[in-house]
């Protein structure tokens, strides 16, 4: 089978990412994830990125095992999973050419991604320039466009507000308040009260203590043991309290943008006659 060898580096495997890897994975791809060595994933139990501290990482059927050569991940591929190796300047690609690049990491801006790592490239999210950096651009931003599919200019700008639901938007998620180490005082899937202390940050100067910002499930928390900014995204609560197992499956927004890719990539195949 042809797609077998048509192999996908995907850099970045946060939650987003993940829908993506998942999606690419079930499809018959041979995929590897690039990826830093402290990944700051807020939606642990849905990201692939887990992998990296934890060896192993197990989302909807699917198994992410952490490698340290391509000798490794070749043999990840052939047990049916998908790789992730620390590589966080893709230095995999002196030694290999993908099929295809996807630039997943979502930092809001181009961390050194262009067009000539693979025959074809696909950028998420604001940051990239589809047509000059990247082959193709796909929307991120939750409304009418999300996974629409650019191939000429860039995606919306990041507006630091995040998607709305449940009736809230910007409360939803929580930033750190101090500079220090965090640790959790509850667990994603956790029914917390607006105002209720969530984790503690160890600062020079003591302890700081974060509190829930609303009423809800906490939908994503920051590992333990995480240095953490003033200001650094570190928890995510939903407000949807009978959304339980939402903490702990694929979103709607990943499995959109991942399709999106999906189709991005056929159809770049199609166009370049491959």
């Amino acid at each position: 089978m042809e797609r077998q060898r048509q192999l996908i580096i995907v850099r970045g495997g946060g939650d987003i990412a993940t829908g993506t890897i998942h999606r690419l994975h079930r499809c018959g791809y041979p995929v590897l994830v690039l990826e830093t060595g402290t990944p700051s994933a807020i939606r642990r139990q849905v990201a692939f990125s887990e992998a990296i501290y934890d060896g192993s990482s197990e989302i909807e059927g699917v198994t992410c095992l952490k490698v340290s050569s391509y000798e490794e991940a070749k043999a990840v591929w052939e047990a049916a999973a998908v790789p992730v190796m620390i590589d966080e300047r893709c230095d995999i690609l002196k030694r290999v050419r993908p099929w295809a690049l996807v630039d997943a990491i979502l930092a809001k801006k181009n961390l050194g991604t262009t067009r000539d790592m693979a025959d074809k490239t696909i950028g998420l999210g604001p940051g990239f320039t589809a047509g000059e950096d990247v082959d193709l651009v796909i929307e991120t931003m939750r409304g009418h466009d999300l996974g629409r599919i650019l191939s000429k200019g860039c995606a919306l700008p990041n507006t630091g507000v995040p998607g709305r639901i449940g009736g809230f938007d910007k409360e939803r998620v929580i930033h750190s308040p101090a500079q220090g180490i965090l640790f959790g005082t509850v667990r994603i899937g956790d029914r917390v009260e607006k105002g209720q202390p969530i984790a503690i940050i160890v600062t020079g100067q003591g302890e700081v203590t974060v509190e829930a910002s609303l009423t809800g499930l906490v939908r994503g928390l920051i590992r333990d043991g995480y240095p953490v900014t003033k200001g650094f995204k570190i928890a995510d609560i939903d407000p949807r309290e009978q959304e339980f197992e939402n903490c702990f499956t694929i979103s709607d927004k990943a499995r959109a943008i991942g399709g999106s890719v999906l189709e991005g990539l056929l159809y770049l195949e199609m166009k370049q006659g491959h």
